[in-house]
């Protein structure tokens, strides 16, 4: 399929142009018109690589009242992601190569954004014995997770590392000791205290990463090529381990999600488990931290952890609802909003197209002639209250409803083809 996008921006320019595109590759720019197939009109927005979702959860197998492929892809793609990775865990566990290939082929169809899946590293997600880590990847799996669970086995998560590292694989950990975090539904601290509610304190998230540190640091020495991701940093504690593993020159990278950046423990005050996450939502300090940490390099990349419930599940009293807080639609506008004057717009496109990209060790994604066609039209400009009930997402909440927010996507395109248009 053959595609021109007209009226179109590139970052730093103001001058309008069009971008083709053949067989899911770009062509070149400002082409002649004639033969090149659909004309898309960009409505004078702003072009960027197509974003990268490094961390959602989609919810199938098996838990689709919360989200499926069709949803959640859709709302990716309303989003301007073209590409996501899934978390295992859902009911089966993605462990089995089975699953890995029949999930890519039914989201292949939907033509939304693109599927990858993140395999189990454990069997069942129990952190007991590893799964079939060399056949997960060659039904296709792109990270061994085992996100929703922390890895409490330490010489397990050494084996995963090892096993990982020698087929080049990335091993994406939810850092959080369960036993100092024990039945903590929000952060350990003042509010906390005055709301009498069970608390997660940051030396939970601070002591696993400094454990898996220093089992990668272990590994290295001993000429092995471990890869260690830490998800949804959310401390500024846990931030400062990952920045002095960095500075020893260790093979670790972490994401920040936009809720641990703009939210903070104050939310829950109102005892909306809306604001229920795990790690939890934290101080203004830490928020600030971590966003320091976003400028100085230490984190990689932005991962929405999405995590979509049903309503009634999120309508429980705060100790009995279920972690996580879906919102990849608005990930974007969020950050833009937020961030991008503070920040840099250039930065920002960076922590969540080619900072994922760097982390999973993909081409870092071009706007150049030969380079595929994953493009994402945003208008830098319009304001618009967010409006959870338009959503694709099978979640119709989220914890910036009413918000107004500039940035939006107007046009996804994921392989040369349109996943997504506001028009």
């Amino acid at each position: 399929m053959n595609l021109t996008i007209t009226n179109v921006k590139r970052l730093g320019s103001t001058e309008r142009e069009s971008v083709t595109i053949e067989d899911g590759i770009i062509k070149g720019w400002n082409l002649p018109e004639e033969g090149h197939g659909e004309t898309v009109d960009g409505q004078g927005g702003t072009i960027i690589p197509a974003l990268i979702e490094p961390h959602a959860h989609l919810r199938e197998p098996g838990q689709t009242e919360k989200e499926d492929l069709a949803s959640g892809l859709a709302a990716a793609a309303a989003g301007g992601y073209g590409n996501v990775v899934c978390m295992p865990n859902t009911s089966p566990v993605i462990d089995d190569p089975a699953i890995v290939r029949a999930l890519q082929e039914k989201a292949a169809g939907l033509g939304l954004a693109r599927l990858h899946v993140a395999a189990a590293l454990t069997q069942g997600q129990k952190g007991e014995q590893l799964a079939e880590l060399s056949a997960l990847k060659e039904a296709g799996a792109v990270m061994f997770t085992d996100d929703g669970r922390t890895n409490e086995n330490a010489r397990v998560l050494r084996l995963g590392l090892e096993y990982a590292g020698s087929l080049d694989m990335v091993v994406s950990v939810h850092a959080e000791d369960a036993t100092l975090r024990a039945d903590g539904v929000m952060n350990e601290g003042e509010v906390s205290q005055a709301l009498g509610v069970p608390g997660n304190p940051t030396a939970a998230e601070a002591a696993r990463i400094a454990r898996d540190v220093e089992i990668v640091a272990w590994l290295a020495e001993r000429g092995n090529r471990p890869r260690l991701h830490v998800q949804h940093l959310s401390s500024a504690a846990g931030l400062n381990r990952v920045r002095e593993a960095k500075r020893r020159g260790l093979p670790v990278t972490c994401e920040v999600s936009p809720h641990h950046l703009t939210l903070t423990d104050e939310k829950l005050r109102s005892f909306d488990a809306l604001y229920k996450v795990a790690p939890p939502l934290r101080t203004q300090a830490d928020a600030d931290e971590l966003f320091e940490g976003l400028l100085d390099g230490t984190v990689d990349c932005i991962g929405t952890d999405h995590a979509p419930h049903t309503q009634a599940e999120k309508e429980r009293d705060l100790l009995e609802a279920p972690f996580g807080i879906p919102y990849i639609e608005v990930a974007w506008p969020v950050m833009y909003t937020r961030f991008a004057e503070k920040l840099g717009v250039e930065k920002l496109v960076d922590l969540m197209t080619a900072g994922p990209a760097r982390v999973l060790g993909w081409p870092e994604p071009s706007l150049e002639a030969g380079a595929p066609a994953d493009l994402m039209v945003f208008d830098p400009e319009t304001e618009r209250k967010v409006n959870p009930a338009t959503f694709q997402s099978k979640a119709k909440f989220c914890p910036y409803s009413g918000e107004t927010l500039k940035g939006w996507p107007v046009l996804t395109v994921v392989g040369g083809v349109v996943a997504y248009s506001a028009e």
